[in-house]
């Protein structure tokens, strides 16, 4: 089975590898060729570094490995297609948060203007490659982990249809973190979890038949024992009754986490572009130790992770069982076992609605556990939102809409919108100046 790598030269490159390394199933159903497409070969030679040393350490079976700056060679009769680009790389990033900084708002990757402006910027280059893939592999299956995901994932719809799956860590996260906190398996629970990518809430924790979601609400100390319920606090989540998403402190606690970004000595993106570009040096300077220099960086990327909303709450330290990184490779590995064997599974993923999600229409991406087999995924239906989940989804929506209208057809009306109609831009000559900052 082959597997292509949209962005193979990107840092988080390896923890994918790293998942391929573990999967002991028969060898028709395992990935034995992985393709890494870049354009930029510097950077896949040093992760094609890394890859060589993970897999002589693994000791196992590992992956034939091609990397390619050529498209079409890289997408040629491939099965699986995973799409991680960054269009404009950590500058872009850095723009974005730096534009949003200056007008007062949240200068973030994929919450508000900073999600937005990156949207407007990916979705061209995320449409022009779905039409490639659509010529050059027709029978593959995309997923989608470009942020902003859910976005990502609908506009790429339009082109692939459901052959294109997004996926995000962040909910699995939460849902394992969930149930290990009412002592349970995480992986003999079930669980209620309903949003949009990076806005979703895990409304019902079930073991055994029984939901222990009450129980884990009712009691301060065990709720504050794991990540989110130390970020939100327990008197906000018992006050909302369910466990929001990490994301979502970004609404939820929006004049803290602004102070709390601009008071940093840089942005997430920039302390990223500088300790990348430090790996990607090292790495060719000495492709001998390439796997050492990116364990090192990748365990610090970790452990810095939220690092200005986890000040804003008190300041705490990740728990070491958090700081394994990945998550999406966990899931990206299960999807692409559960399609290519016809092993029946559930995972959260981006999908379109069909019914699933009562208030919004079938054709929006949503983020709700998936049946998933070799028919693709298909979305479990949720029951009611609340009035302040739906108006929410909703409002993002809207946003998410018109950020895709405006990246795949140049309207600066559309793209106008999408910023000042998003809830953490609280004005609309605000938006007009990004976008113009912007270029467009």
């Amino acid at each position: 089975m082959r597997l292509t790598v949209l962005g193979g030269g990107g840092f988080r490159v390896p923890l994918v590898h790293r998942a391929l390394l573990a999967d002991d199933g028969d060898e028709a159903g395992r990935v034995t060729e992985l393709r890494l497409y870049d354009t930029d070969a510097e950077r896949l030679t040093a992760v094609r570094a890394v890859l060589a040393d993970q897999a002589e350490e693994s000791g196992g079976p590992a992956p034939k490995v091609l990397a390619t700056t050529d498209l079409d060679e890289a997408l040629d009769g491939t099965d699986f297609v995973f799409s991680a680009i960054r269009v404009g790389g950590l500058p872009g990033r850095v723009g974005d948060e730096r534009a949003a900084l200056d007008e007062g708002l949240l200068g973030q990757e994929t919450v508000g203007a900073g999600g937005v402006l990156y949207g407007l910027r990916t979705i061209p280059v995320a449409l022009e490659l779905a039409e490639r893939i659509r010529a050059a592999a027709p029978d593959a299956w995309t997923i989608n982990f470009t942020n902003p995901a859910g976005m990502v994932t609908e506009a790429m719809n339009r082109v692939l249809g459901n052959r294109v799956i997004g996926i995000c860590d962040s909910p699995v996260g939460l849902c394992r973190r969930a149930a290990r906190a009412v002592g349970a398996d995480p992986d003999r629970t079930g669980y209620d979890y309903v949003g949009l990518n990076h806005l979703g809430w895990l409304r019902r924790l079930t073991v055994d038949g029984r939901d222990r979601l009450p129980e884990l609400l009712a009691d301060a100390e065990r709720l504050e024992s794991f990540e989110e319920g130390r970020l939100f606090g327990a008197q906000w989540l018992q006050a909302l009754g369910a466990i929001p998403n990490e994301y979502l402190h970004y609404y939820y606690f929006n004049r803290e986490a602004v102070a709390a970004i601009s008071g940093a000595d840089a942005t997430r993106g920039e302390f990223l572009r500088d300790q990348q570009a430090s790996f990607y040096r090292e790495a060719a300077a000495d492709p001998a130790h390439a796997f050492a220099a990116w364990e090192r960086t990748r365990l610090e990327r970790e452990e810095t992770y939220m690092a200005e909303s986890r000040e804003a709450t008190g300041g705490w330290q990740r728990d070491t069982c958090d700081l394994d990184g990945g998550g999406y490779d966990r899931v990206a590995l299960a999807l692409m076992r559960a399609i290519a064997r016809n092993e029946r599974t559930q995972l959260i993923l981006n999908v379109p609605n069909r019914s699933a999600v009562p208030g919004l229409d079938a054709d929006a991406v949503v983020e709700v556990p998936c049946t998933v087999d070799a028919s693709g995924a298909r979305p479990l239906a949720t029951g009611p939102l609340s009035d302040h989940q739906l108006g929410m989804m909703a409002s993002l929506k809207a946003v998410e809409r018109a950020a895709i209208e405006a990246a795949a057809t140049g309207s600066r009306a559309a793209a106008l919108r999408a910023l000042a109609l998003h809830p953490l831009v609280d004005s609309v000559g605000a938006a007009s100046r990004m976008l113009e900052r912007a270029g467009f």
